[in-house]
Protein backbone atom coordinates (compact mmCIF):
# COMPACT_ATOMS: atom_id res chain seq x y z
CA UNK A 1 0.00 0.00 0.00
CA UNK A 2 1.49 3.56 -0.79
CA UNK A 3 1.91 5.99 1.79
CA UNK A 4 -0.46 9.07 1.68
CA UNK A 5 1.05 12.43 0.11
CA UNK A 6 0.68 15.57 2.13
CA UNK A 7 1.90 19.02 1.89
CA UNK A 8 3.02 21.82 4.08
CA UNK A 9 4.54 25.04 4.01
CA UNK A 10 7.99 24.85 4.64
CA UNK A 11 10.07 26.69 7.23
CA UNK A 12 13.89 27.51 7.11
CA UNK A 13 13.91 24.22 10.17
CA UNK A 14 13.17 22.51 6.76
CA UNK A 15 16.36 24.03 4.75
CA UNK A 16 18.92 20.59 5.24
CA UNK A 17 16.51 18.79 3.74
CA UNK A 18 15.46 20.97 0.82
CA UNK A 19 18.98 21.87 -0.15
CA UNK A 20 19.80 18.22 -1.28
CA UNK A 21 16.34 18.22 -3.46
CA UNK A 22 17.91 21.10 -5.06
CA UNK A 23 20.96 20.01 -5.79
CA UNK A 24 19.51 17.39 -7.75
CA UNK A 25 16.87 19.79 -9.57
CA UNK A 26 19.98 22.26 -10.65
CA UNK A 27 22.01 18.56 -11.91
CA UNK A 28 18.43 17.94 -14.08
CA UNK A 29 19.23 21.12 -15.44
CA UNK A 30 22.79 20.92 -16.24
CA UNK A 31 24.40 22.70 -12.83
CA UNK A 32 27.44 20.70 -11.16
CA UNK A 33 26.24 19.78 -7.98
CA UNK A 34 26.75 21.94 -4.82
CA UNK A 35 25.37 21.15 -1.81
CA UNK A 36 26.55 23.55 0.12
CA UNK A 37 25.44 26.53 -2.40
CA UNK A 38 22.00 24.60 -2.55
CA UNK A 39 21.38 25.04 0.92
CA UNK A 40 22.75 28.53 1.40
CA UNK A 41 20.37 29.65 -1.46
CA UNK A 42 17.44 28.01 0.30
CA UNK A 43 18.01 29.40 3.66
CA UNK A 44 18.68 32.79 1.70
CA UNK A 45 15.35 32.71 0.62
CA UNK A 46 13.87 32.22 3.90
CA UNK A 47 16.09 34.90 5.49
CA UNK A 48 14.90 37.75 3.05
CA UNK A 49 11.49 36.74 2.96
CA UNK A 50 11.94 36.25 -0.96
CA UNK A 51 9.98 32.75 -1.73
CA UNK A 52 7.49 30.21 -0.60
CA UNK A 53 8.38 26.89 -0.52
CA UNK A 54 5.88 24.03 -0.43
CA UNK A 55 6.92 20.43 0.75
CA UNK A 56 5.28 17.38 -0.20
CA UNK A 57 5.94 14.45 2.19
CA UNK A 58 5.50 10.76 2.52
CA UNK A 59 5.50 8.91 5.62
CA UNK A 60 6.61 11.99 7.32
CA UNK A 61 9.59 12.35 4.71
CA UNK A 62 10.21 15.19 2.20
CA UNK A 63 10.23 13.90 -1.11
CA UNK A 64 9.72 16.79 -3.36
CA UNK A 65 9.32 21.00 -3.33
CA UNK A 66 8.03 23.89 -5.03
CA UNK A 67 9.20 27.11 -4.85
CA UNK A 68 7.05 29.97 -5.44
CA UNK A 69 8.33 33.48 -6.40
CA UNK A 70 5.99 36.77 -5.80
CA UNK A 71 5.48 39.19 -9.09
CA UNK A 72 2.99 41.56 -9.81
CA UNK A 73 1.28 42.70 -13.15
CA UNK A 74 1.22 46.56 -13.75
CA UNK A 75 -1.90 46.13 -16.50
CA UNK A 76 -4.15 44.29 -13.99
CA UNK A 77 -3.24 46.02 -10.73
CA UNK A 78 -2.90 42.20 -9.44
CA UNK A 79 -0.21 39.55 -7.95
CA UNK A 80 0.99 36.79 -9.63
CA UNK A 81 3.49 33.99 -8.27
CA UNK A 82 6.15 32.40 -10.51
CA UNK A 83 6.41 28.75 -9.68
CA UNK A 84 9.76 28.58 -10.37
CA UNK A 85 10.58 25.04 -9.04
CA UNK A 86 8.97 22.11 -8.89
CA UNK A 87 10.95 18.52 -8.17
CA UNK A 88 10.26 15.01 -6.84
CA UNK A 89 12.76 12.87 -5.91
CA UNK A 90 13.15 10.21 -8.71
CA UNK A 91 12.42 7.04 -6.49
CA UNK A 92 9.25 8.86 -5.07
CA UNK A 93 7.89 9.68 -8.58
CA UNK A 94 4.57 8.80 -9.74
CA UNK A 95 2.70 8.34 -6.37
CA UNK A 96 0.96 11.73 -7.22
CA UNK A 97 3.56 14.60 -4.95
CA UNK A 98 3.82 16.28 -8.14
CA UNK A 99 0.15 16.67 -8.62
CA UNK A 100 -0.03 17.83 -4.72
CA UNK A 101 2.87 20.21 -5.20
CA UNK A 102 0.65 21.77 -7.77
CA UNK A 103 -2.42 21.34 -6.14
CA UNK A 104 -0.85 23.11 -2.87
CA UNK A 105 0.90 26.28 -4.81
CA UNK A 106 -2.89 26.69 -6.35
CA UNK A 107 -4.73 27.09 -3.06
CA UNK A 108 -1.86 29.44 -1.91
CA UNK A 109 -1.97 31.56 -5.02
CA UNK A 110 -5.88 31.44 -4.66
CA UNK A 111 -6.02 32.35 -1.13
CA UNK A 112 -3.10 35.50 -1.67
CA UNK A 113 -5.63 36.94 -4.30
CA UNK A 114 -3.50 36.51 -6.93
CA UNK A 115 -4.30 36.77 -10.90
CA UNK A 116 -2.16 33.74 -12.29
CA UNK A 117 0.00 31.31 -11.67
CA UNK A 118 3.11 31.55 -13.65
CA UNK A 119 5.24 27.83 -14.76
CA UNK A 120 7.62 26.96 -17.58
CA UNK A 121 8.51 23.77 -18.75
CA UNK A 122 11.95 22.57 -20.59
CA UNK A 123 11.37 21.18 -24.43
CA UNK A 124 13.29 18.41 -22.95
CA UNK A 125 10.88 17.38 -20.26
CA UNK A 126 7.71 16.73 -22.01
CA UNK A 127 6.87 14.46 -18.49
CA UNK A 128 6.66 17.39 -16.85
CA UNK A 129 5.08 19.62 -19.23
CA UNK A 130 2.06 17.00 -19.34
CA UNK A 131 1.39 17.23 -15.85
CA UNK A 132 1.32 21.10 -16.13
CA UNK A 133 -1.75 21.11 -18.88
CA UNK A 134 -3.10 18.08 -17.68
CA UNK A 135 -3.46 20.16 -14.11
CA UNK A 136 -5.09 23.29 -16.11
CA UNK A 137 -1.75 25.44 -17.30
CA UNK A 138 -2.39 26.91 -20.54
CA UNK A 139 0.72 27.13 -22.97
CA UNK A 140 0.79 31.09 -23.60
CA UNK A 141 0.40 31.55 -27.79
CA UNK A 142 0.02 35.47 -27.14
CA UNK A 143 3.45 36.35 -25.68
CA UNK A 144 7.14 35.43 -26.23
CA UNK A 145 9.13 34.76 -23.56
CA UNK A 146 12.74 36.29 -23.32
CA UNK A 147 15.34 36.39 -21.16
CA UNK A 148 18.41 38.38 -21.33
CA UNK A 149 21.72 36.13 -19.89
CA UNK A 150 23.86 38.78 -17.83
CA UNK A 151 27.46 38.27 -16.97
CA UNK A 152 29.05 39.00 -13.81
CA UNK A 153 32.54 40.01 -14.05
CA UNK A 154 34.73 38.14 -11.45
CA UNK A 155 36.96 40.55 -9.37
Amino acid sequence: MSATIVTRHASLDDAPTIAPLLDKYRGFYGEPSNLAQSLAFIQERFHLGESIIIVALSNQEIIGFTQLFPSFSSVTLQRLWILNDLYVDEAQRGAGAGLALLTAAKRFAEQTGAKQLFIEGAEDNPRARNLYTRFGFVENSDYHYYHLPLHHIQG
